[in-house]
Order: C-alpha cells, then structure tokens, then sequence
C-alpha cells in the first residue's frame, strides 16, 4: 500500500471540503463555494492569509 498516495488524496479532499465551507459560509452562494472547492488549498490558504 502506498501511503504518501493515501495521505495526499485525502488531503485534497479535506482541502476541497474546508473551501467549500468557508467559501458558503462567507458568501452564501453555491457557484462562489463549488469554484473555491475547485481551488481547494489555494483558497484555503488565500482566506487564511487575509482574514
């Protein structure tokens, strides 16, 4: 079994889940969350740098 494989596809998923939410949460709009998701860890990491 390949565990950095493992641990790198969970990782994006978590990163897409985390943007998605903080994406709706703060602009209650589907499109803006499913484009966020789509950048997953860059968004994260943008809203972490200016909020």
């Amino acid at each position: 079994m390949n565990y950095g494989y493992e641990g790198a596809r969970y990782g994006v998923s978590f990163g897409t889940a985390l943007a998605i939410v903080i994406s709706y949460t703060n602009n209650h709009s589907i499109l803006w969350a499913l484009i966020h998701g789509f950048l997953s860890w860059f968004y994260v990491i943008y809203y972490a740098i200016v909020y």
